[in-house]
């Protein structure tokens, strides 16, 4: 018999109810379930019940016969062994029935199945064990090699268990001397009468298990069905008994391994718990405590459990998801990969649905799975005691008393949980039905931030001066509500900028053949995607393995149509990667579900009432309040407390799941999607041609899937030049501020979700990292206070932009030309034995150069395109960048085309929105800025540069006049748009009635001098590389770059007297633009074979240079250039050095290197050995090389390399969130490009001071000695001295590195005040 009929049989088991009458049938071998209550469940006509039957119902007329029988009779041995094993998977109501075997009335001459009458009372019969024999007449039988093997193993699991129950006791006794009471795994029969649990309880002696109550307040609940069937369980009971002893051995056998299975659980959670007290690590440097709960050791492995769960309830599924979670619970080694909140999914469910017995048999399913419940798990229990108006108070206290032994209050699920709905409402209605005069007591979260370095800021605010908008209340709601419109809608069309072109016949007719050739697509792929749905839903999948069908039903089918439809519509003409289109397909499918979601919890109704609220903060037309963003939403969100949580639990889809999602999709419209071959040549033959083409290129030495689109979409596409854009809502900046960010999950857009820190795809180690830190208050804040400039676009600079764009394009402007500019791809035909080998091998290069050449145009005019259509877009908008951060803390905009962090075209398009007088030094600072724009007087004073503009103003007047005909000085500029917008602004100023009262909205911008090379120098207070990076004060601005090269040329000219021939062949041609790009990414990581290219770059674009002698003289620079750089900042040197030998053996003891900035930001490098994951598909095997897996060992040599530019990185985030948290106290508008500073030409002298002020505090903290404090706790305390073999030496070695802090110089930081030129 095949395993899939005793599946059948247990689905049909699940299906079943209690039968109110035990009765007892005249067919032979009927089978019977019976639970403890007495009553039986008769299961008719199953597979196994016409199997039972065929086997009795033939009278064997020879010895072949009666031996077939008595093998059929051992297989139903087995059978009854693997039934027990499937009572975890079957349907709750009865999970725990005994499967036993009632006899029927004997037929004179039939044949004995092996079973022993034991008296009237008992119409019970044993199959016989195995290995026993039955006995008819002479007939024998040997056990067959499969009853063997399983007798076998029930021995061996037998004795398995015994040791685990051993060893467990003794290390309880040895570790967990005091173990909570009543936590044993034992499970309670479903169907169980309100007699049996009260004897239960009885025993129990009030330890009783809240599973048992929550089974009794069902049974109590029920009680007048339980009275309807009180005879028949009487008259059963008799049977119970006389038929216990019969059974005892089973139970013996099933109870031990269920108590196993949950103690096997429970030794690997005491092996983690003395592991993790054997490590005490301690994090002086951060304020969180790492937390060892359950999740430490599963990790993110029950991300696409919680993800699939919770996909499959939003949709409706419960029985998939139900079945999905007990068939995970089933088996041992797919169980331990659970988790607490993976039970509380189906918990939550059964509670909206007042079925408290059911989340009694999830508690069980805790008990065995050796899990502890926590707030989730008790506000399901007490949600669905609110919901049940008969639920007796006694069962609400004996739940809040179980609550309070397990170390939980009811404060705490109020603080804790996460509500949906109603939720927190039925939850407070069963509390008070016990404490009727309970209210939740949730307090504001007022523990201010005990970091030294912002103390200040936290607890003296009597002269703090917060910024308001210049908005009224009412126009921030209007925003409100029109952002609220587009991020419903997911995607938002806006007019091309290319539409202003005007409109030829041969565009029209191509846009008139796009829409009805994507009107007809929309109803093919519709009919294909639910073609694919019902054979994804008929596919008979195993319960336990993820099915994408759940997936597919969370959106209307023609929302999945439409977005294949966008994705088609945006394909580059030389296609793009199977990987990344997939990957784009299924985040829009989780944004749209993301949205969904909230507007399902009706959590959006309550996010507009805190949000109308939190506008009186910013509005221009409300009091002053003396409190941040983040504090003000909190403190609405505790007035506004009820209904439910806005900071939601929302599972991120795990990244294999999102791309098998968009590869499904891609397969479709690859599949589907055809076009006429005649549409753009009636001369060609008709017939359906696909539209997309799925194809392989190399990409290094990697052959990746592609998918490319036929050429005769591309050319209708590019005639059509339609005159429209759609986007996801996440690209265009917002309409309204920010939501401020409160925790890691909860922040910037409404309903978009948005993650505070960026990660690779699929790494989830950052995440965890941040959910354990308690207080991250200065990071959100000042991400907040990047997110509340308002922003608006300059016209005039947009309007030049756009023509010039739609003109030719110029490259020396930066704007990227159109494709007809493309060079022509050159057509040859390589079988012509004209050509030469050669010949042919130069035509394909040029073929090859060519297509590359027309791929990087198309690439860099579509990304214009989009920047200057979304500005145009935005033209008459006032509009914000929400922010957030990469693992090093370094601050990006979340719209990734259009923002201030791009290059010099959309800075250029970009103002304060808010303007402000330009007072006395305004307008110089307006003159100094553009000068440093230009690139020309980077060596001059600021004096000398102010002279210098005051001395060209013809020039400047004449560039904001007359950009494209006059003397066009402004295109000289290293950054000539930016430029263009500065002139024109002193122009408007100086032609002003009174320029001191001008309202300038123009940013002034101030950038660090070196900045990563400016943290080293005060790292190790080296005053020679401090001079040099403009540290110390000084007449005129040091330039490192050309200091490095007069060393370099130093070392050249002495190396070319001594005769060295390369050395004479570099005379002349040592110059700061050659050396520059080095010198600023030494301090970054670059490696000398890195910096080599850079050099060789560079020598190349000088023509006079012999281009023979490139490799020499770059491998040559090199090695001086690392040397000149040595000799400068030998401080910076040993920090650099010491930063990498120690990153080098914490990676090779096995660890990541991990360190906390001091601002109290966790940070991790997630670099580790590649592993290769394929992902399985009807196109093709995806191979994802996963570079960030945390249970693969660290890749040691990107930890090294890597450790010291990180670091630096961590420090210069660090000093731009402290400059933008006391420019945003002192009133200031702050933004910043990581290392370059922006306010109002009216503030530029208080930014000035903030920033000198802030890099000196943070440098004045031990940074080194606490980072070298934080390692030896974190990777210093695993490792018994006793131990003197090669592993302890290791760590010995490292103990002593991290132990030895570079020593540091004299320089003295309070110099830094002083200086002119550190920021300029």
């Amino acid at each position: 018999m095949s395993l899939l009929r005793v599946c059948s049989f247990a689905k049909c088991l699940g299906r079943r109810s209690s039968a109110d009458v035990h009765r007892c049938f005249a067919e032979r071998y009927q089978l019977c379930v019976s639970v403890r209550s007495g009553a039986v469940r008769r299961i008719s006509e199953t597979p196994l019940y016409r199997q039972r039957r065929n086997i009795s119902s033939v009278i064997p007329k020879s010895e072949d016969a009666k031996k077939r029988v008595h093998e059929q009779s051992q297989l139903l041995d087995v059978l009854e062994a693997r039934i027990q094993q499937l009572q975890s998977d079957i349907v709750l109501d009865v999970q725990h029935a005994k499967v036993q075997f009632l006899k029927s009335p004997s037929f004179g001459g039939g044949v004995s199945s092996g079973r022993t009458l034991k008296g009237s009372s008992k119409d019970k019969t044993d199959i016989p064990k195995s290995g026993q024999m039955v006995t008819t007449g002479s007939f024998k039988s040997q056990p067959s090699r499969w009853m063997e093997k399983l007798s076998q193993e029930k021995k061996n699991k037998l004795k398995k268990q015994q040791h685990l129950q051993q060893k467990m006791q003794r290390i309880i006794k040895e570790k967990v001397p005091e173990k909570r009471k009543g936590s044993k795994s034992s499970l309670m029969p479903t169907g169980t009468t309100q007699k049996t649990i009260s004897s239960a309880a009885k025993k129990s002696k009030g330890s009783t298990k809240l599973s048992d109550e929550i089974c009794s307040a069902v049974s109590s609940a029920t009680a007048v069905t339980a009275v309807t069937s009180a005879k028949v369980a009487v008259a059963s009971k008799q049977k119970q008994k006389d038929s216990k002893s019969k059974v005892s051995d089973k139970e013996t056998t099933k109870t031990s391994t269920t108590e196993c299975s949950g103690k096997d659980e429970d030794l690997a959670e005491v092996e983690e718990v003395e592991k993790i007290l054997n490590q005490q690590v301690q994090h002086r440097m951060c304020s969180s405590t790492m937390d060892s709960s359950q999740e430490s050791s599963t990790g993110s492995s029950c991300v696409d459990i919680r993800s699939y769960m919770e996909v499959c309830v939003f949709v409706g599924d419960i029985e998939r998801s139900q079945n999905f979670l007990l068939n995970q619970h089933r088996v041992m080694s797919r169980r331990k990969r659970l988790t607490t909140d993976v039970y509380n999914i189906m918990m939550r469910v059964w509670a909206k649905k007042g079925m408290l017995n059911q989340i009694g048999r999830i508690f069980i399913l805790l008990e065995e799975a050796g899990l502890k419940p926590n707030v989730g798990s008790y506000s399901a229990a007490l949600e669905c005691m609110g919901r049940s108006p008969n639920c007796s108070p006694k069962v609400i206290s004996r739940c809040l008393n179980q609550m309070k032994e397990d170390g939980l209050s009811v404060d705490d699920l109020f603080s804790q949980c996460v509500f949906r709905q109603d939720e927190r409402d039925m939850l407070l209605k069963a509390v008070q039905t016990v404490k009727p005069d309970y209210e939740p007591s949730v307090s504001l979260n007022t523990s201010q931030c005990s970091l030294p370095l912002v103390q200040d800021f936290y607890t003296k605010r009597e002269h703090h001066t917060y910024p308001k908008l210049d908005f009224t209340k009412k126009e921030l709601q209007e925003r409100f509500q029109h952002q609220l419109r587009v991020e419903q809608a997911c995607t938002i069309t806006i007019d091309s900028v290319e539409a202003m072109k005007p409109v030829t016949e041969n565009m029209a007719k191509m846009r008139e053949l796009l829409a009805e050739q994507r009107e007809q697509w929309q109803k093919v792929l519709l009919q294909a995607l639910r073609e694919n749905k019902m054979i994804l839903n008929k596919t008979n999948t195993k319960n336990y393995k993820l099915n994408l069908y759940p997936y597919l039903c969370l959106l209307e089918d023609k929302e999945y149509v439409d977005i294949m439809i966008q994705s088609v519509t945006n394909l580059p003409p030389s296609g793009q990667s199977l990987k990344i289109l997939a990957r784009d397909l299924g985040n829009r499918i989780y944004t749209k579900y993301c949205v969904r979601q909230k507007y399902h919890n009706q959590a959006v109704e309550k996010l507009e009432s805190i949000y109308n609220a939190y506008t009186d903060l910013l509005a221009k037309d409300t009091q002053v309040y003396n409190a941040l963003p983040r504090e003000q939403w909190c403190k609405l969100e505790m007035e506004q407390c009820s209904g439910p949580t806005l900071q939601g639990e929302e599972t991120s889809w795990p990244y294999i799941v999102i791309l098998e999602l968009g590869t499904f999709m891609v397969d479709i419209m690859v599949k589907n999607l055809k076009i006429n071959s005649d549409i753009l040549n009636p001369a060609y033959d008709r017939k359906l041609i696909p539209i997309l083409y799925h194809m392989y290129a190399f990409r290094s030495t990697r052959q990746i899937g592609f998918i490319k689109p036929h050429p005769i979409l591309t050319q209708m596409q590019q005639e059509a030049m339609e005159t429209t854009l759609t986007f996801d809502s996440s690209v265009m900046p917002m309409l309204c501020p920010p939501v401020p960010w409160t925790s890691v999950k909860f922040g910037a857009y409404l309903l978009t979700p948005a993650k505070l820190m960026r990660t690779v795809d699929g790494a989830m180690q950052h995440e965890q990292l941040l959910e354990k830190c308690q207080n991250l208050h200065p990071v959100f804040d000042s991400l907040n206070q990047l997110g509340t400039c308002a922003w608006k676009i300059n016209k005039p600079i947009l309007d030049i932009i756009i023509s010039i764009f739609n003109d030719r394009g110029s490259d020396k402007l930066d704007i990227p030309p159109p494709l007809s500019e493309a060079p022509k791809i050159p057509h040859f035909n390589p079988n012509d034995p004209t050509y030469t080998a050669s010949e042919k091998a130069h035509m394909k290069r040029e073929v090859i150069s060519a297509k590359k050449k027309c791929g990087e145009m198309h690439s860099l005019r579509n990304e214009a395109l989009y920047k200057l259509s979304i500005a145009h877009y935005m033209r008459d908008e006032l509009f914000w960048f929400p922010h957030n951060m990469d693992f090093r803390g370094r601050t990006y905009p979340c719209p990734p085309y259009f923002n201030h962090l791009g290059n010099d075209v959309p800075r250029a398009m970009l103002v304060f929105a808010e303007g402000k007088p330009l007072g006395p030094k305004g307008l110089d600072w307006l003159k100094i800025h553009l000068v440093n724009l230009t690139g020309l007087k980077k060596r001059s004073s600021l004096q000398g540069r102010l002279e210098y503009a005051n001395s060209i103003m013809e020039d400047i007047l004449d560039s904001a006049d007359n950009p494209l005909n006059g003397k066009k000085w402004w295109m000289e500029a290293d950054e000539p748009w930016q430029a263009l917008g500065c002139c024109m602004e002193i122009a408007n100023a100086v032609r002003s009635p009174d320029p001191t009262k001008f309202i300038s909205h123009f940013p002034v911008h101030q950038d660090g001098s070196c900045n990563g090379l400016q943290h080293y120098a005060a790292l190790g207070r080296d005053v020679i590389g401090a001079t040099s990076v403009n540290l110390m004060p000084c007449k005129v601005p040091q330039d490192v770059y050309s200091g490095v090269a007069k060393q370099v040329e130093e070392l050249r000219a002495r190396d070319a007297a001594k005769g060295l021939k390369i050395a004479e062949v570099l005379e002349g041609f040592i110059s700061r633009k050659v050396v520059k790009q080095t010198v600023m990414t030494v301090v970054y990581g670059v490696t000398r074979y890195g910096g080599r290219l850079q050099i060789e770059k560079r020598l190349k674009e000088i023509d006079e240079f012999p281009k023979k002698h490139v490799w020499d003289a770059s491998h040559y620079l090199v090695r001086l250039v690392f040397n000149g750089l040595k000799e400068m900042f030998t401080g910076t040197r040993e920090i650099q050095d010491w930063l990498t030998e120690s990153a080098r053996l914490i990676s090779k003891s096995g660890h990541t290197v991990e360190w906390v900035t001091p601002l109290g930001l966790p940070i991790i490098q997630p670099y580790h050995r590649p592993r290769n994951q394929v992902l399985r598909s009807t196109m093709q095997q995806i191979n994802l090389q996963i570079c960030h897996d945390a249970k693969e060992r660290p890749d040691t040599v990107k930890q090294k390399n890597a450790f010291p530019p990180n670091f630096i990185h961590s420090l210069d985030s660090t000093h731009m969130m402290l400059t933008s948290l006391y420019c945003y106290s002192a009133g200031l508008t702050f933004v910043s490009v990581h290392d370059c500073f922006w306010t109002h030409a009216l503030t530029v002298d208080t930014m000035n001071k903030i920033c000198r002020e802030q890099f000196v505090a943070l440098h004045s903290q031990p940074i080194l000695q606490e980072l070298s404090n934080f390692l030896l706790h974190k990777y210093c305390l695993t490792i018994q001295p006793e131990a003197k073999n090669k592993k302890y030496q290791e760590h010995s070695k490292l103990m002593t590195l991290l132990a030895k802090v570079p020593q540091t110089g004299d320089f003295d930081l309070q110099r830094v005040k002083e200086s002119t030129y550190f920021f300029s």
